[in-house]
């Protein structure tokens, strides 16, 4: 692949759990040196979270592709001083901190903007910056309850309803991300960069779009529509004879189609579903009929003539199913790093530039894996870096590898 937009930049990652991670994994998809800072003697606490392939921790290796590990005793004033003197060689700062942990560690977000114009700072925190719980810890659970995310997800007695993934935490990464990526080209067009600051809470009410301008222009508070789309029908799920299938109908013309290829064209223009408002309002009644329809055909059957007529559709995987479906396999995201039983398979990243798709250029490393890289970069003796060593202020893989297992052996 040719040079990255971000070949050059060097990231020091102070992030842990998810929503930083997320962020700091994409710079690296970018070509950004992402150098992550973990404190001893656990590192960042995904390292610990099931579910495990041995010893490793498969939720830690989801979000950290692309990364070199140095690991410190931030305790300590030694690790503080490598810490400055990393930030020192840096172009952007990420970190996940509550508000004032990040100046306890001697970086002071308002002396670094001083002493260093040009560094990109980006914070990521539960609830911003201000306000009564800006102290609090945030989790993306609570803030998809306090966003309204849960309100309208799930339908009947199965809501409120959380998303099956963390998805307020990715969201809240990937807009770091863009964050950072918008401060490195202020930075380019006037030599100064920012700091760019979001929250859990923020990132879930901004995904909340039409929902929540629903409840802002005409006063109306959304409820759960299940696997309906709120405010279009039909555009949901529904019931072939072998499974779900989802069809999204956006427009007049991918109605009459939907009728055609299933052989009811009648159903067009009855007066009860002839027009889009109509059709919504007599969901209920529609969708029964559409489903009627539905179960006398297979799923692949109904998928490959609707998109013959170019309705939308698709099928509704479990997660076995997903890797094995031609699109998925011809995007090619899935990679192997490494070989024999020390490879990992890994999801690549999601983006594309000049018609390559995201690599990985470094598996998910171990604690303290380049540790004593890293400090050689910044101009550390070897004397130092193994009495440092010695004495724990920085930690090395070697003896996470040894700390692991006996991890994997206390827990089988």
């Amino acid at each position: 692949m040719s040079e990255l937009p971000l070949s050059g930049v060097r990231v020091v990652d102070l992030t842990r759990a998810l929503a930083g991670p997320f962020c700091t994994s994409l710079l690296g998809d970018f070509g950004a040196d992402v150098v992550k800072v973990e404190g001893l003697p656990l590192g960042d606490a995904t390292r610990h979270w099931p579910p495990f392939n041995g010893a490793r921790s498969l939720y830690f290796l989801s979000t950290n592709r692309n990364k070199r590990s140095i690991a410190l005793d931030l305790r300590t004033p030694e690790a503080k001083s490598i810490l400055s003197d990393l930030v020192a060689d840096a172009d952007v700062l990420v970190e996940n901190f509550r508000p004032g942990v990040l100046t306890k560690l001697g970086l002071d977000p308002a002396r670094l903007r001083q002493e260093r114009p040009d560094l990109v700072i980006s914070s990521i925190s539960g609830f911003g910056e201000v306000g009564p719980m800006s102290q609090d810890v945030g989790l993306d659970q609570v803030a998809q309850g306090m966003a309204g995310l849960m309100s309208v997800t799930g339908a009947g007695d199965q809501t409120p309803m959380r998303v099956g993934i963390p998805v307020v935490d990715l969201a809240a990464g990937m807009l770091s991300a863009f964050g950072v990526a918008a401060s490195l080209a202020g930075r380019a067009h006037n030599g100064r960069a920012s700091r760019v600051n979001a929250s859990l809470l923020e990132s879930a009410i901004s995904m909340m779009t039409f929902q929540a301008q629903r409840y802002l222009s005409l006063g109306e508070v959304p409820d759960p529509q299940g696997n309906d789309h709120p405010l279009i029908s039909p555009y949901g799920t529904f019931q072939a004879s072998d499974g779900s299938l989802n069809v999204a109908v956006g427009s007049q013309a991918q109605w009459v189609s939907l009728c055609d290829v299933l052989g009811s064209p009648e159903l067009a223009s009855r007066p009860e579903y002839a027009e889009p408002a109509q059709r919504t309002h007599n969901r209920r009644a529609l969708s029964d009929e559409l489903n009627a329809l539905f179960m006398t055909r297979p799923a692949d059957d109904w998928m490959a003539a609707l998109r013959q007529v170019g309705v939308p559709c698709g099928p509704v995987y479990a997660m076995d199913e997903v890797f094995a479906d031609a699109q998925v396999q011809a995007l090619g995201m899935v990679r192997t790093v490494g070989e024999g039983p020390e490879a990992d398979v890994l999801l690549r990243g999601p983006l594309w530039v000049d018609e390559q798709a995201s690599g990985i250029t470094r598996r998910p490393p171990l604690l303290g894996e380049h540790s004593r890289e890293v400090l050689h970069e910044l101009g550390y003796v070897d004397d130092l870096v193994d009495n440092l060593v010695r004495r724990g202020v920085v930690g090395t893989a070697d003896r996470d590898i040894a700390a692991a297992q006996s991890t994997a052996e206390a827990r089988s």
